[in-house]
């Protein structure tokens, strides 16, 4: 998302369109691979079209979002700057799931032990 803020012509839109592109390519299967890696294979059916209707609809409010910012505001950087936030609150919120996790796996061997 940097790259699109840095760009300033479109050879470097392409360029860093492109390597975005490349590395985005492979977010998808892994919904499907972290779906069925942390729940059982019998709730398949169900979790994996609720999490890709759910990523799908994000991904097209970002879309959809950019293009009214740029209609606001008659140019995409703060379309890119608002996607850095958007990503930056994302973090924060797997952050705390993981850390959450890994908090709830600490303690449950020590109530097992009492």
């Amino acid at each position: 998302m940097v790259g699109f803020l840095l760009t300033q012509n479109e050879a470097g839109l392409f360029a860093v369109s492109a390597a975005f592109g490349l590395g985005f390519s492979g977010i998808i299967p892994a919904y499907v691979l972290a779906v069925r890696e942390l729940f059982p294979a019998s709730e398949a059916s169900w979790r994996v079209p609720i999490v890709l209707l759910f990523s799908g609809s994000g991904m097209a409010f970002g879309g959809w979002f950019a293009g009214a910012v740029y209609d606001w505001a008659g140019f995409y950087a703060i379309a890119f700057a608002a996607g850095v936030v958007f990503n930056a609150a994302n973090l924060v919120v797997i952050g705390t799931l993981v850390w959450r996790q890994h908090a709830r796996a600490s303690v449950t061997p020590a109530r097992a032990a009492e």
